[in-house]
């Protein structure tokens, strides 16, 4: 791999979750060096949109993509975790204190 590939993000890591980014993400090689078996990986969206990350990503958690990528997928992918995760959050809501309540 080097500077500009296209790579593929093939497995789901809490290291590379909690900056947003999830199994078959696309993004490209931003630095010339790999450091450590790691790639700085930037992960775009579609057009002028903010990227999602860029972050350190071991090498044999990346598929290169040799004809390019498609940042509408990391689109439809971190649609799916946010709807995902606002349901957890709903479900984890402390509900009020009914310590108090008698029947």
């Amino acid at each position: 791999m080097k500077l500009m590939d296209c790579v593929e993000v093939i497995v789901e890591k809490s290291k590379y979750a909690k900056e947003g980014v999830h199994k078959g993400m696309q993004g490209v090689i931003w630095e010339p060096e790999c450091k450590n078996g790691e790639w700085v990986v930037l992960i775009p969206q579609y057009g002028e949109k903010e990227d999602i990350a860029d972050l350190y990503i071991k090498e044999e958690d990346l598929r290169l993509l040799p004809d390019g990528m498609d940042a509408r997928i990391n689109e439809q992918i971190k649609v799916r975790f946010d709807n995902e995760n606002d349901s957890i959050k709903e479900f984890n809501e402390k509900p009020d204190d009914l310590s108090g309540y008698l029947i």
